[in-house]
């Protein structure tokens, strides 16, 4: 039997990078995002990979709904192996001017997501004595940027309870990670270039040379299958040993 691999946030961007890295590998997949265009996109990758797919828009805002997201995988695909909590969303303001709902979605998208979707999967993971879950950090959950308040806060959390289910998940063959990028090329970037050229009256060429790829000692963009990549390693039998880890894929920007 293929295992199942649920990637949150999967119809775009590093996500959907991931799942077709997964594909390729054989993984049954369960997608999800918001667009409307998900199911098309997952179809699309069935189609290439020979897997099986679903697809869901539950709302990562609401824990009733990551239950059901989780029970909706179980049920369709007989298993849950790996988790990647993936999905993210953002938001760059000086704090003074940080809008109270921008920043309680980001804390709840970005980090109380994480723990509704792990707590969901706890269950079939022990059940099974194998379980990986993947969370995508950012480099941002080791260092701190202006104007993004939210953001740095969620995704340091991310890393904390990272370690705390690892501590968890041990007994039982269930592994927790996470993965730390840099600035990778996606449509979240893209907006914040935007948003960042805005905050520093800046051109988003001058925004990418000089802010966001200013602490990088590599100045390029972080590849998108490098992370997938690292997603798959982790996601495998012989990573059983490898928990409580945070990988940071950053073109040594956390060398400094």
């Amino acid at each position: 039997m293929n295992k199942t691999v649920l990637i949150t946030g999967s119809t775009s961007g590093i996500g959907l990078g991931i799942a077709n890295q997964f594909a390729k590998e054989g993984y049954n997949i369960m997608f999800h995002g918001l667009g409307s265009n998900g199911q098309e996109i997952a179809n699309q990758v069935a189609e290439k990979h020979q897997v099986k797919v679903a697809f869901s828009n539950a709302n990562l805002l609401q824990a009733d709904a990551i239950d059901g997201l989780v029970a909706e995988t179980i049920k369709i695909f007989g298993a849950l192996h790996v988790l990647v909590n993936n999905a993210g969303i953002q938001f760059v303001s000086p704090i003074e001017d940080f809008p109270n709902s921008k920043y309680q979605n980001i804390i709840a998208i970005n980090m109380n997501a994480v723990f509704y979707a792990s707590k969901a999967v706890w269950a079939q993971m022990k059940k099974q004595q194998f379980g990986r879950i993947i969370n995508v950090s950012s480099v941002h959950g080791i260092r701190a940027s202006e104007y993004k308040s939210a953001y740095v806060t969620a995704k340091h959390g991310v890393i904390g309870m990272t370690k705390v289910l690892a501590l968890e998940g041990a007994p039982f063959n269930i592994t927790c990670n996470a993965i730390c990028p840099g600035y990778v090329k996606t449509p979240l970037v893209v907006g914040q270039i935007k948003d960042q050229a805005k905050a520093h009256d800046m051109t988003e060429d001058e925004v990418v040379e000089k802010v966001m790829l200013k602490k990088q000692a590599v100045k390029q963009f972080v590849p998108l299958e490098a992370i997938a990549d690292m997603a798959v390693l982790l996601a495998k039998d012989s990573s059983t040993t490898i928990t409580g880890s945070s990988f940071v894929l950053d073109g040594g920007w956390s060398a400094q």
